[in-house]
């Protein structure tokens, strides 16, 4: 019978493991390691993503039960003491590193114009426990963490992410970020920052977010609006307040434009943006396009591990947050090489049903039948 791998190591043939070398002599994060090496560690983590595991004893038990067909991922069982200390020592650049590295090849696949990428920022919470009150803090009657995505609404992919206390205010680690001349980048009104706004203004690139109710336009100027527009009330051209406050300038000085739309829940919003020439509809579509990051954070938190978190430690979080976010390219790789299956909810789900089943991933929804060189076996087949 030809031999056939399982479905976690097909998966697994997407990840650089070049470059996951590299990183691990980078970080050193094997130094002093005798057995459970960081890839160990990744393969564990990566398991319980894809399977559903919530638990270290459940990781220990899933792997210890395919103990066999470990060989040729080139893993060693877990233990869950030392899956824990790994979680808590093993630094988790390296994820971090590995995450922007599967990222910037996939982009680099797909070759589009700088006119034509669109970013959309946001951040979505995570909840944790008091054993983690080191590094978050108590605020809201909760401890818990943020997680700052940069999403890529065409190519359906997160770019990057930073984890940080969920007192950090949302515009803090999108200001480290480095622009993309030429780009749209689309926020809500967590990220309102005037000197932020005159940067992107400044690179050309395009940025379309919602105005505070407190924010008045001075010298508009209406601007017609077209007849077949879709929700839009009003569009105008105005100057945003020229002082923040009784010393500080607005470093914004140019025009922007508020574009005036009614949403499905019959709330007025306001849109503000700094490209003054394109149709009121296109931006108000574009404004629309954010509810496709809060979909991803949504997927992520249904179909992997991004709720329960296995160790609470910064160094833990991140890793495994870093960990479900390779996941998730994973699946998007795994999913797009095959025709069968063209639900994501559908795949997934497959996936953590035959995780360690050894048949192709093309054939998850089908019934699936071994190859056999045995002629015996094929002169069977042909006499039935």
């Amino acid at each position: 019978m030809r031999h056939q791998n399982t479905v976690f190591h097909a998966l697994t043939q997407y990840i650089p493991w070049h470059h996951f070398d590299r990183l691990v002599d980078q970080h050193k994060a094997d130094f002093r390691v005798r057995r459970f090496t960081t890839k160990d560690q990744f393969l564990s983590l990566l398991f319980s993503q894809l399977s559903g595991c919530a638990s270290l004893r459940e990781i220990e038990a899933g792997l210890q039960s395919f103990g066999p067909k470990l060989y040729h991922l080139g893993m060693h069982r877990p233990a869950r003491a030392t899956l824990c200390d790994a979680n808590a020592k093993r630094p988790w650049q390296v994820y971090g590193d590995l995450f922007a590295d599967m990222v910037g090849k996939a982009n680099r696949k797909t070759k589009r114009s700088l006119g034509e990428i669109t970013r959309i920022i946001d951040a979505t919470p995570i909840r944790l426990s008091k054993q983690s009150a080191d590094w978050v803090k108590f605020a809201n009657k909760r401890y818990a963490a943020k997680v700052h995505v940069v999403y890529d609404p065409d190519q359906d992919r997160p770019l990057r992410a930073d984890i940080t206390s969920h007192t950090v205010h949302d515009v803090t680690p999108a200001k480290d970020l480095v622009l993309e001349a030429g780009a749209t980048y689309v926020f809500d009104a967590g990220y309102y920052d005037y000197k932020w706004w005159s940067e992107m203004d400044a690179l050309g690139c395009r940025f379309v977010t919602r105005l505070k109710s407190n924010t008045r336009l001075g010298a508009k100027r209406p601007l017609a609006v077209a007849g077949d527009a879709d929700g839009i009330l009003s569009d105008s051209i105005g100057l945003l307040p020229r002082r923040l406050g009784s010393s500080r300038r607005n470093p914004m000085w140019d025009p922007v434009r508020e574009i005036a739309v009614r949403i499905s829940s019959d709330k007025t919003i306001r849109i503000a943006t700094n490209d003054l020439d394109a149709p009121a509809q296109e931006i108000a579509d574009l404004y629309k396009q954010r509810w496709q990051i809060e979909l991803l954070f949504k997927w992520l938190k249904q179909h992997l591990q991004f709720k329960q978190f296995l160790g609470r430690s910064h160094n833990a979080v991140c890793i495994q947050v870093y960990v479900a976010l390779i996941a998730f390219l994973l699946l998007r790789l795994a999913q797009q090489n095959q025709s069968n299956i063209r639900s994501e909810k559908h795949f997934a789900n497959l996936i953590g049903i035959h995780i360690m089943t050894r048949r192709p991933i093309e054939n998850l929804n089908q019934e699936y039948r071994p190859i056999t060189h045995d002629p015996r076996q094929q002169m069977m087949e042909f006499q039935l």
